[in-house]
């Protein structure tokens, strides 16, 4: 009993004296208070804004750099706009045939069934699905969006062949054929998403943009 005492009262002791050595050790504390005063560290701050904003300047690309390196990521903009109308061409689809199988469905039941029972309970269920996807369909507008997407797809993918080739409208000098393919994408991008706010809006809110 006496030996733990022992070696817990020497294992406090030593840490207690690692502790103190710890806390007044200078190498230790690297960011105790040097002294300055508070102009002094505001002055260095932005000493080092400045420096940061120089360094920045110093490592940004010129405008044609810029330019160029947009015009290697618009074929990546393109796979994705064409992913996406293939997504929404697929869900048109799929809602389509949903509704040719359930009417078609309400028809033979009908025909097959008469009265009604107890086919009415499958003529019921084929009627709400056909509700709900004519629903579905008007609201989303999947076509629509597959064609919006696929549609500006077609035309940067036009405009990229067309700078390769150094074709109508890009005839200029290769500063200015890039930054009039960068202006033109750009609008074509800008129209995309507009179409695609009209989309999302009610019916009424589309003609009133219109």
């Amino acid at each position: 009993m006496n030996f733990a005492f022992f070696a817990v009262s020497a294992f406090l002791g030593i840490a207690t004296i690692f502790q103190f050595m710890a806390e007044f050790n200078s190498d230790v504390w690297e960011w105790e208070d040097e002294g300055k005063s508070v102009s002094q560290l505001r002055l260095d701050l932005e000493l080092a804004e400045e420096r940061r904003i120089l360094e920045a300047r110093r490592l940004t690309p010129s405008a044609v750099e810029r330019q160029a390196s947009y015009k290697e990521r618009t074929p990546a903009e393109v796979d994705r706009l064409r992913k996406e109308s293939r997504y929404y061409r697929r869900v048109h689809l799929w809602m389509q045939w949903l509704l040719f199988i359930c009417s078609g469905g309400i028809t033979a039941i009908t025909a097959w069934y008469d009265p009604p029972q107890p086919g009415k309970g499958v003529l019921i269920a084929l009627g709400f699905t056909i509700t709900v996807i004519t629903g579905a369909t008007g609201y989303f507008k999947p076509r629509e969006r597959a064609f919006n997407l696929q549609q500006t797809a077609d035309s940067i993918e036009q405009h990229v062949t067309a700078l390769d080739l150094g074709i109508a409208p890009y005839v200029l000098a290769e500063a200015a054929n890039l930054e009039l393919f960068a202006t033109t994408v750009e609008n074509m991008r800008v129209e995309q998403r507009k179409r695609e706010q009209q989309l999302d809006q009610p019916h009424q809110g589309q003609q009133e943009v219109i």
